[in-house]
């Protein structure tokens, strides 16, 4: 089980007025999210945009989602990993989600409703679209420290933000019944290049692994939003970020929501030439990251390390 410590990981407050670019506030949390990336893979970012108003929009309109019948739900398929409806899976029974693709634009959200509610929602249409757009917002800010904090020419810094694809998963955890597991969703570290997950309906669950190996569960409130490295950020920097494990224990007795705005990066992938010299010889070949997607669904290999160097690893003789 994890420890209710969430002080072990940074905090970065994204409400602090003083936090602009060229600030002393602003370099200050730069250092401090390259430092709890390159350490846990992750950090906190206390963001108050999404307001208390919002919220309770997004939580109805999962309950809706959710609460849809199963052959309903089984219409949403892609053919990109990780993009369509799962469930009803035997290991992970407290499990269900869906994916929303390009969801920080109004077509992106249509599309998906239109498949979940053939004659429209424009509530749910409306919430999904305002609260993703948020959530983009805080992904380019993180971004954009990321690339200052190793001295990264920020041109490139926009490109990057640009190349961007969305996926907005919305996630429900249901109580375990009697003689079930606990175990929401298994240790793992994303396939993104970031994530940014947020516990919605301030239920508990979340727990991710620190640098020495001791697990934490993140606090649910509401202006909590944990900001995940994923594999993709592991390349881009030369090995220097760490993708972050993390995992869902269901202690609640009330069903859990939870949103993850997800990053695939539609550009190829380079380490910048800042990021390589004679103690960092570089260790990645350009990386494709839908690519790279269907790598991991056919070979599924589990740990994030392994599974890079499988993909693009540089061999050094």
């Amino acid at each position: 089980m994890g420890s209710q410590t969430p002080s072990q990981l940074p905090v970065v407050d994204f409400t602090d007025e003083n936090l602009k670019p060229g600030s002393e506030a602003w370099l200050s949390a730069c250092d401090v999210v390259r430092t709890a990336l390159e350490d846990h893979g992750c950090f906190i970012a206390r963001y108050d945009k999404v307001d208390k108003d919002l919220c309770s929009s997004v939580v109805s309109a999962m309950e809706e989602l959710f609460n849809l019948p199963l052959e309903t739900k089984k219409q949403e398929t892609s053919n990109k990993l990780f993009h369509g409806y799962y469930g009803q899976i035997p290991f992970l029974p407290l499990y269900e989600s869906f994916g929303i693709d390009d969801p920080v634009t109004v077509d992106g959200c249509q599309k998906f409703t239109q498949i979940m509610w053939p004659k429209g929602n424009d509530r749910f249409c409306e919430s999904v679209n305002e609260y993703s757009k948020l959530l983009a917002e805080l992904d380019h800010v993180a971004k954009r420290m990321v690339f200052e904090s190793y001295g990264v020419d920020m041109k490139r810094c926009e490109s990057f933000i640009e190349s961007g694809n969305y996926l907005l998963r919305c996630l429900q955890y249901r109580p375990p019944q009697m003689d079930e597991t606990d175990l929401g969703m298994q240790p793992h570290a994303d396939l993104t290049m970031q994530s940014i997950l947020h516990q919605v309906n301030n239920v508990e669950g979340l727990e991710v692994k620190l640098k020495d190996g001791e697990w934490i569960v993140v606090d649910p409130s509401p202006t909590v939003f944990v900001v995940m490295a994923g594999d993709g950020f592991k390349v881009w920097s030369n090995g220097r970020i760490r993708p972050c494990e993390h995992r869902v224990i269901m202690n609640a007795k009330e069903t859990r929501y939870s949103m993850g705005l997800f990053c695939f990066n539609g550009d190829m992938v380079l380490t910048p030439e800042e990021l390589v010299d004679e103690q960092h010889p570089l260790r990645y070949k350009p990386f494709d990251h839908f690519e790279y997607l269907r790598f991991f669904d056919k070979e599924k290999i589990k740990e994030s390390d392994s599974r890079v160097k499988a993909y693009c690893g540089i061999n050094f003789k």
